[in-house]
């Protein structure tokens, strides 16, 4: 649940931190300059009056800068820290596999904006027996680049319902499914893209009726 603003979380860190507009500009270039986004004096100034707030892309660069989490600093009741993404290895890279088992390829899911995912299957993938995976999504989208997820790979799952905080796992939310690092936080999940192009995805009761986990990203198949 959203109980303050950006306005708000900047001035608190000012305070602790005793930072003026300047310092946080100066923290920010680095990152600015990493991700190619284009921030000034000006827009740190208009988010401190609380004018305008920040863009997807500007608010990831300021939550690295300030080495804040991104859904804190947009006012949500969510612990300060930012959390450490550790891209835990994906097997299966390009190769096909020697066939011993197959599995479903389920349609598409979301590394994006959430899309509808019908489970019809498509096809039927061959997989080695060491790779412990119910089914494949295809992935739409480039949210999760930076884990080397890219549009049009396939996706490969594992059926359970509980994942560890930093996971990757395919959500659904409401009739949507996207695939993204997962977090729970009390009753507040919250869904972490891979690309700083891309908010995270915030899910309490007050927005979604249903998320659910669908599945433990274990492997991916990149497209040719």
């Amino acid at each position: 649940m959203k109980k303050r603003s950006t306005k708000e979380r900047l001035k608190e860190l000012m305070t602790a931190r005793r930072y003026r507009q300047v310092d946080i500009i100066e923290l920010c270039k680095p990152y600015a300059k990493k991700y190619g986004v284009k921030i000034n004096k000006s827009d740190i100034s208009q988010y401190v009056s609380g004018k305008v707030s920040p863009g997807q892309d500007k608010l990831f660069v300021l939550g690295s800068a300030l080495n804040v989490d991104e859904a804190w600093l947009m006012g949500y009741d969510v612990p300060m820290e930012r959390k450490t993404r550790t891209t835990e290895p994906l097997q299966a890279k390009n190769i096909i596999p020697i066939q011993k088992k197959k599995i479903p390829l389920l349609g598409t899911i979301a590394a994006g904006q959430p899309i509808y995912a019908e489970e019809h299957i498509e096809e039927y993938l061959p997989i080695d027996d060491d790779l412990h995976a119910d089914f494949a999504l295809k992935v739409s989208g480039d949210s999760m680049i930076n884990a080397d997820i890219n549009d049009g790979d396939i996706v490969f799952i594992k059926k359970q319902e509980i994942v560890e905080n930093g996971q990757i796992a395919a959500v659904l939310i409401d009739d949507s499914a996207t695939l993204k690092r997962f977090y729970k936080i009390g009753s507040i999940v919250q869904l972490q893209a891979e690309n700083p192009k891309y908010s995270p995805i915030i899910c309490d009761e007050s927005n979604c009726d249903n998320c659910r986990i669908i599945g433990l990203a274990v492997a991916v198949l990149h497209r040719l």
